[in-house]
C-alpha cells in the first residue's frame, strides 16, 4: 500500500470502527445504484416525452 493510499484511507476512515466502515461502505453502493436508476429513469421519461410531442 502507498503512503498516499494510507493517509487517504487515513482520513476517510479514521475515527470508524469497522462495522461503521462496513456499514458506510454498503451505504455508498447502494446510493450508487439509486442514482443509477434514478438517471435511467429520467432518461426513459424524456424520451417518452419527446415521443408524446411527435419528436421521433
Amino acid at each position: 500500500m502507498t503512503e498516499q493510499t494510507y493517509y487517504r484511507w487515513r482520513r476517510e476512515y479514521g475515527g470508524m470502527k469497522v462495522d461503521q466502515a462496513r456499514r458506510l461502505k454498503q451505504l455508498e453502493r447502494e446510493n450508487q445504484r439509486l442514482r443509477k436508476a434514478v438517471s435511467d429513469l429520467t432518461l426513459d421519461k424524456m424520451i417518452l416525452e419527446e415521443v408524446g410531442r411527435g419528436k421521433f
